[in-house]
Parts: C-alpha cells; structure tokens; sequence
C-alpha cells in the first residue's frame, strides 16, 4: 500500500478519535435518559453478567451490527478489524477461516489443523477447520474473550475463544428478517420467526441464511490445459452460494426444568481462495498492478469447492433452587472438498530456459467426519457474594481425510491414480473443571478457576500415494499417537471503585494439545508433529461507564509468554511442516470507547497495540524457493544445506499478528415527523504492519490495510422496517491478505459490494 492511502488512513483514524474527544466535552450539554447506552450483558463466565462487571477483556459485536457487516455477502471473517485484538484470515476459501486473538493462531492450512483459537457456537466447541466455518446468522450477540480460557472452556484455547449466541425460541411470538441485494448479483437473507406451540410449554425458532454471489474473476488462460480445464472463460470463478437453516424447540415442562433441542443443516457450493501468481513483484510488497477480476489458470477446474454439515445438540437444565444441573450433548458432521490451482497461473506463463516453471494442484476431502460432545455442570444459583460451578467434559472428534495431487486430476499418459493419500484421524479429550469467585468486601471479588485435561491425537495413514503401477516407495510413519496432560488455571480479581468504575487483573494459564501433520505423506514425506504449547498470560484493566451511563469505556493491558510454541512452514513442496520453538513473548494493549453524546448520535471506537516476538535462535524456516531458486527478498540471515535454504526466525513478530488495529463506526439520526427517521452510518478500520509468514521479507507482509462502509436509510415509526442503501469496501480498497511464498502468488481481499436492504422485525 503507498504512503499515500497509508496516509489517508492514519487521518482517518485519527480524525474520527478527535471527533470522539470533542465530543465527550460536549456531551455535558446533553439530556434526556433516550442517549443512555444499552446495557451489555455477557456469558463469558457461563453465567449471565454486565460486561463491566466480570474479569476478563471481551469484545461484544451485536447481532445487528453482525449483520450490518455481512450485508454485502461477507461471512464469519467480517468480524476481523471490528474487534480490537481479532484478526482473521483464510488461504482456502470459506470453508476454513483462520483467527487470531492477541497476535496468537496457526497459519496452517492443513485440514486436520489445530488453532488456539477455538469456536463455541450456542454453548458447543466446533473444533475442526470446516465446522469453525460455520456460517452465522439469527444471531443475538458474539463475544470474543481475549487471553486463555482454559478452565471454563478447555484446550486449544490459549488465545482466547469466540463464542456465538444465537436468538433463542421464547413464549413471545417475535420474527426478524433482512434481505439485501448488491454487485454482482449478490443477494443476502438473514431472518428468523418463532413463538409458542403450546402455551408455556412448548417454543420454537426456525432461523435461516441464503447467500449468494455471481462468479465475476475472469480466467484469461489461452492455451491447452493437462488436466482438461476449460479457458478462456468468462466469469470463471470467486461465486458462492450458501443455504442454511436452524430449527429449536424448547421445551418447558414445569418451571424447573428446561430442554432446548436444536437442529442445524448448512449447504455450500463456491470457490476456494484465488491466489495471483506473481502477483508480488521481488524487491517489494505493492499489488497495485495485479488485477482482481482476471487471472490465467491453466488447471483445477477454476478452484471448486462444496461442503454439507449437519449438526444437533440438546441442552438440559434444572434447577434445583440452590443449584442448577445442566448437560450438553451435541454432534456434528460433515463432509466435501476443495480444489485449487495452488501455483496461482498458468505454468506457461512463466518459463526457466524456455520450459514452463512451476505447478501446483490438491485437493483436500473431508470423507466423513464426527464430532461427538458431552458436557455437564453444576452452578450455584443467586447473586449471592459466593458463587460457584463444576463439571466435566468429553470430546470426541473422528474423521476420514484424503489428500489428491496434481497427477491424479491429469489427463493421458501423465496421469497417476495412484497419486493420493488416505488419513484417519482421531482426537479424543476429557477434562475436569470448576470455578469460585468470593466477594469478600462491598465490591471487592476474587474469581479462581481450574481444570485438568488428557488430550490424545491419533492418525492413521490408510493409503499411501503410488506411482502409475500401484508402486509406494513411502517409508515414513503410517500411525502417530500423541498424548498431552495439562492443567489450566486463571485467578482473577475485580475492584468496583464506585459504580461507574472498575479495576480488574488476571492470571491465566492454558494449553494447546499436540498437533499431527500427516498430508505430507502425499509427497513421501513423513509425518512431522508438534508437542503441546502452554501460556501464561497477564492482564489487568479498567472498565469505566460514565456521564450517566452515555460513555463506556474500556481499556486493557495484556503480556504473556507462550512457551514450545507450535509453528508452522513450509517444505521445498510448499507442504505444511509442524514444529515446536522454545518459545514466543508478547505485549500490548486494547481500548474500546462507546458513545451517545445525544440522543440521535451514537458513536464507537476500538484501538489494539501489540508487540510480538519468536525467541529461539536455533529454529529455522524454509523460505520462498521454486526449483532451486530464492525468488523473495529475505532480510533473516540465512543456513543452506541439502533441503534449501532455511531463514532464522528468532526476534521475528507471530506471523498474522498486526502492530495495531483501529476501527471506528458512528451512526446519527434524524427523527421525522411521522415518527420515523432518516439515519447515516459509517464504519472503518486499519491494519497496522502484519507480516505473513515466519521470516522477513521485503514482499510477504501489508502496512496500513484499510476498508470502510457506508449506509444510509429509512426506518419506520417504532423502527419496525427499514429500508437503506449500503456500500461495503466502499473505497474499494484492494489489500494483501495471503500469500503463497515459492510462487510469490497474492490473496486478495473482497472487492467493492454496492446495494439495497430491507429489514423488519416483528
């Protein structure tokens, strides 16, 4: 990005904070209890609890704000840049974000990946890649607990969670809905209805998403193609469609007991990630000449990709008085694949001594996976000064994966059938827990949390790839079983200086399992592995609602020390290779402002500062090689042996961790006559540097990455409709958001989506 748009956008940032400033003078002028904000109420300590009042930093994205930002076809990733500490990126299309909290996550596109990062949707953990890509919709609120979260919610928490809370069924009938039309012919529909069945016993919701998107990147590719792909063809790929429902009963026999029954179905068809081969020129990191809407593949049948998921999980609760019992059970399945043409162009294109150079072609299927959970807990009930849950959790997550190469998709004699592999993974986990929190003077409380967790991975290869007459010559591993037993545990104090005001600081413990890397067996390479990484994390914070309630202001500061960090390269393959450092250390801070100076206004702001270091001096990383070539800058010192060439990436950032993000948003309305009103918002966030990959290079990072969106509209008296136009990436801004290194190849971000909503509720 030039100095010029990182400019603009430093301006911006700083302009709308000034805007918040003043307006925090003025607002002394303003009445009336309509410019109060909204109460925020939390689960992170799975119990109900005003955000100010609980010890832990969480960033709360509503429903509706949720869904502002997904109006233009954006999916779960729209949540990057809107929270302060949250960044999320994805190198296989949809199907598989990947997040980060507080400069922590993995990089790892393999399909049985891990992420410290982990996914709760409706009180269950969605652990595997392709069911953290479940789409969200109908829903009343997100949380995003920052830091380790290993004693309520487990392992492979150590960044923190994100946790998804949709719109429950009740004995009120209510109904929501919002459709949206825009470029390129993408439609959204996000709505829910429900209401009772029979009175005070029986509710329902049934929610449902619809998503869509033309296919508008053109692939120009003019000559013959091995595998059988059809170019040139117009409008090749970068579409989708997405169909999901929800269906929820709850059940209230008597008024102690509780059983809420839910079913979910998800069907995707779209496009894997587009990767712009040479799209990144040597010597520097601008993308300004690489066009997004054309691109020359030559294989892959324009990257496909579909998924089906199925899922249902039955909550239970009873309350005893002094205690409730509640149990958990949930599974979910799924199933698909994704293909892509991994080089990003047509290998013609780019010839060493007049041959084509470079190709690059897999495909990943999930056969089957089942993942199968059960929890169970027992709370004290009352806001009494002593409080207190326990319980205990098992895991269970079995899938059957397959790993195509390039050889196998061609077409005559230089097919090989043979050229894929077969995996059977398992992971299997159970853990003990409890917490106590004690108010043990007038606004003075202690929290302390425990739990203990066996967490064990197994993978079996069940093929071996093999030449064109059924020969393997793999000698690696065919099974690895990994065992990892670790204690979590967070301490946590809150100080309620007056009502307004509250000091916080905690201490947390928490562990990610271990990890197997098996795809790597597809180019007759071994299994690599990685042990479990364990953190320790401090924070300490100030939580602030003033001036009646109009500005609520929040401000943290976090360090912590992640120690045999698992990490992950890249082999001369471009293959996935897991490691262990000894150990990575981080600091920094967020802050997020809420603000309704006047009644009509509402203003928000959210700023995070982070610092993030690798130390080990004895790890190294493979680094942007294609046939023997270094074709990237690479400013680490470099070893070379008989592998290639390694960087040393001690003293480096976490890979994805942005020095900083800020984002702003307002909203004002102009009240009518008729007791509607006309509204504008507008909402914008930057990224500060963020570097890609393990090693530095003078390519593989972005600095100054921003996007912006614009609304303006109509509601109706009581706000029940609305109407509006809406502009998402409203600069249409193309950033850096991926790469892939040997075929210095660019990810790009979503182009500009320009359009119409309508929403109503009932």
């Amino acid at each position: 990005m030039s100095k010029t748009t990182f400019g603009r956008s430093a301006l911006l940032v700083s302009a709308a904070f000034g805007a918040l400033s003043i307006a925090t003078t003025a607002q002394a002028q303003a009445s009336g209890s309509d410019a109060q904000l909204d109460e925020i109420v939390v689960t992170a300590e799975r119990r109900s609890e005003n955000l100010q009042k609980v010890p832990i930093s969480v960033g709360v994205v509503a429903g509706d704000q949720l869904r502002a930002f997904q109006t233009g076809g954006d999916d779960i990733m729209a949540l990057s840049g809107r929270v302060p500490g949250l960044y999320a990126e994805t190198t296989t299309g949809r199907i598989f974000p990947r997040f980060y909290i507080r400069g922590l996550g993995n990089i790892d596109f393999y399909l049985g990946a891990s992420q410290p990062v982990s996914i709760i949707q409706d009180d269950v953990v969605l652990e595997h890649v392709v069911l953290k890509s479940n789409p969200v919709f109908d829903m009343n609120q997100v949380e995003v607990l920052r830091g380790p979260q290993g004693s309520l919610f487990g392992r492979n928490t150590t960044a923190g969670i994100i946790k998804f809370d949709t719109i429950k069924p009740s004995q009120q009938w209510e109904g929501r809905a919002q459709a949206s039309y825009g470029s390129y012919n993408t439609v959204t529909f996000d709505g829910g209805i429900g209401g009772p069945i029979v009175a005070d016993k029986l509710a329902f919701r049934v929610s449902a998403l619809y998503q869509r998107r033309d296919d508008w990147v053109d692939n120009v590719y003019t000559g013959p193609s091995a595998d059988g792909t059809v170019s040139p063809k117009k409008d090749a790929m970068g579409g989708f469609e997405e169909r999901d429902v929800r269906v929820q009963l709850l059940m209230t026999p008597t008024e102690s007991l509780s059983m809420l029954t839910s079913f979910h179905v998800r069907d995707y068809d779209g496009t894997s990630t587009i990767f712009h081969r040479a799209g990144l020129k040597i010597g520097s990191n601008s993308v300004a000449a690489e066009p997004r809407s054309k691109i020359a593949l030559d294989e892959a049948q324009n990257n496909p990709q579909a998924y089906k998921t199925y899922g249902a999980s039955e909550k239970i609760a009873y309350d005893f008085g002094p205690v409730t019992l509640t149990s958990i059970t949930a599974y979910e399945t799924t199933k698909g694949y994704s293909r892509g043409d991994t080089d990003g162009g047509a290998g013609a294109n780019f010839p060493v001594n007049g041959l084509a150079n470079g190709f690059g072609e897999s495909q990943g299927n999930v056969r089957d996976l089942d993942q199968l959970t059960q929890e169970v807990r027992l709370a004290s009930n009352g806001d009494t000064a002593f409080k207190w849950q326990v319980g205990g959790m098992y895991f269970d997550s079995r899938d059957t994966t397959d790993f195509y190469q390039r050889a196998y998709f061609l077409t005559g004699a230089a097919n090989n059938p043979n050229n894929w592999v077969r995996l059977r993974n398992k992971n299997e986990s159970w853990g003990l827990f409890g917490q106590a929190s004690y108010e043990i003077l007038p606004g003075f409380t202690i929290t302390a949390g425990g739990r203990y967790t066996k967490d064990t991975k197994e993978t079996r290869l069940v093929r071996a790839a093999a030449n064109a007459a059924g020969v393997s010559t793999y000698a690696g591993r065919r099974y690895v079983k990994m065992t990892g037993k670790e204690p979590s545990w967070d301490v946590s104090a809150l100080y309620e200086v007056s009502p307004e005001v509250s000091l916080y600081a905690r201490v947390a413990r928490g562990f990610r399992g271990p990890t197997i890397q098996g795809r790597s067996a597809v180019f007759n390479s071994d299994f690599t592995t990685a042990d479990s990484e364990t953190i320790m994390s401090y924070e300490g914070g100030i939580k602030t609602n003033l001036f009646n309630n109009r500005l609520r202001f929040n401000l943290s500061g976090f360090a912590y020390r992640v120690k045999d960090i698992q990490l992950n390269g890249n082999d001369v393959n471009g293959n996935g290779v897991l490691f262990n450092a000894d150990k990575a250390d981080a600091y920094g801070l967020e802050a997020e402002l809420d603000f309704r100076p006047i009644e009509n206004l509402t203003l928000s702001a959210g700023l995070s500062l982070l610092h993030s270091e690798i130390k080990d001096k004895t790890v190294f990383a493979q680094v942007c090689t294609l046939n023997n070539v270094v074709v990237c800058t690479v400013q680490d010192p470099t070893i070379t042996n008989a592998r290639g060439v390694f960087a040393q990436i001690d003293g480096n950032p976490l890979p994805n961790a942005p020095k900083y993000t800020a984002n702003v948003s307002a909203r004002y309305d102009v009240p009518l006559g008729n007791g509607g009103a006309l509204f504008a918002a507008t909402d914008w966030n930057v990224q500060g540097y963020t570097n890609f990959v393990l090693y530095r290079t003078k390519e593989f990072y972005s600095k100054g990455d921003f996007e912006g969106g614009l609304k303006i509209g109509y509601t109706t008296p009581g706000g029940r409709y609305e109407v509006a136009a809406f502009a998402r990436n409203i600069t249409n801004e193309k950033n850096l958001k991926g790469v892939i290194e040997n075929y210095m190849a660019a990810v790009f971000n979503e182009p500009r989506v320009i359009g119409v909503s309508f929403s109503g509720k009932m």
